[in-house]
């Protein structure tokens, strides 16, 4: 197994829209491999506590060594984060102060050719999973889709243009020999883009590995059940921080803190107000933090990504601050 690596985005803006203090419990959703917690856990000193949620088994090992030292207080356990509320429980956890998501696929999941998440690694197989011991892998999901589902897919987790132009070459293409490879899944997404759309906006396969890396580890219906049930477990004046690295990520995580934070919540149809008028948080981001040049120029991966945070205030009176 390759090291577990992850520069860690935004970090500094992270640690100062979370403002982490001593005695915090902190619920780090995507631990990955804890570049951002191994700084959360020195500003909870002393009484603080850490949880690290990961679906990656390579991210749960990398984290556990990686914050070793402070014992007790760091709790590391794999699972989804859609399913924090199980997970907490279980800890015998009834409310955190601070929670992170950071929804971004790792530099090691990029880079490790058994993965098979980066389209620049031909002989590497269609995997895509988060955990690999679970769930269909995208080589699965490409050799027994119908035509409809795959161009459904990559048009909507891609916002691929050409999303059923692909889909008929994956289906005619299949016919003859599995599709198994990265190297064979661009080929065929290079021939389905007509050459003159291929040479704008990046790797013409970005889409679609996008698309199918979403749809194999149902990533997006995830992320909306695991910001609600972070908030629910918030403490008053506690802060959820969320950061994401596509529209369709940053489109959920924003309609949802806004959600959180509007002061009614009737129907749009309601002829009167019944829910008081009395938002439950407060919006810390108004259009998001995005990383400066400099941290981009060091780290080009950390280019699209986007911070968004909310504080839990019972009795706000909504808006943006």
């Amino acid at each position: 197994m390759n090291e577990f690596h992850h520069i860690p985005v935004l970090l500094q803006e992270t640690l100062e829209i979370l403002d982490c203090k001593p005695g915090d419990v902190v619920l780090d959703a995507t631990i990955g491999g804890a570049g951002h917690s191994s700084e959360i856990v020195k500003l909870i000193r002393p009484g603080g506590r850490l949880i690290g949620v990961d679906r990656d088994p390579d991210a749960i090992r990398a984290a556990l060594t990686r914050l070793a030292e402070h014992g007790d207080m760091v709790t590391v356990v794999h699972g989804n984060f859609r399913d924090l509320d199980t997970i907490l429980e279980r800890l015998g956890i009834d409310a955190v102060d601070k929670v992170l998501f950071d929804f971004g696929v790792s530099s090691h999941q990029l880079d490790d050719a058994n993965r098979g998440f980066s389209y620049w690694q031909d002989d590497a197989q269609l995997d895509m999973r988060m955990d690999k011991s679970t769930g269909l892998s995208a080589k699965e999901l490409i050799n027994t889709a119908s035509r409809e589902e795959l161009a459904s897919i990559i048009r909507r987790y891609g916002e691929e243009p050409f999303a059923g132009r692909i889909a008929s070459l994956i289906v005619k293409r299949r016919e003859f020999e599995p599709i198994e490879t990265v190297g064979q899944l661009v080929e065929i997404v290079k021939a389905a883009i007509p050459a003159r759309f291929r040479r704008r906006g990046g790797h013409p396969a970005r889409k679609t590995f996008q698309a199918l890396r979403i749809a194999v580890n149902s990533e997006l219906e995830a992320i909306e059940i695991a910001l609600d049930s972070a908030f629910s477990m918030l403490a008053e004046g506690g802060v959820v921080a969320a950061i994401s690295f596509h529209s369709l990520e940053d489109r959920i995580v924003k309609t949802k803190f806004r959600e959180f934070a509007r002061p009614c919540t009737c129907p749009p149809d309601a002829p009167i107000c019944t829910c008081a008028g009395i938002a439950r948080a407060e919006l810390l981001t108004k259009r998001g933090i995005v990383p400066s040049e400099r941290e981009i120029s060091l780290n080009p991966r950390a280019r699209s990504a986007r911070l968004r945070a909310v504080r839990k205030v019972l009795f706000a009176s909504g808006g943006e601050y």
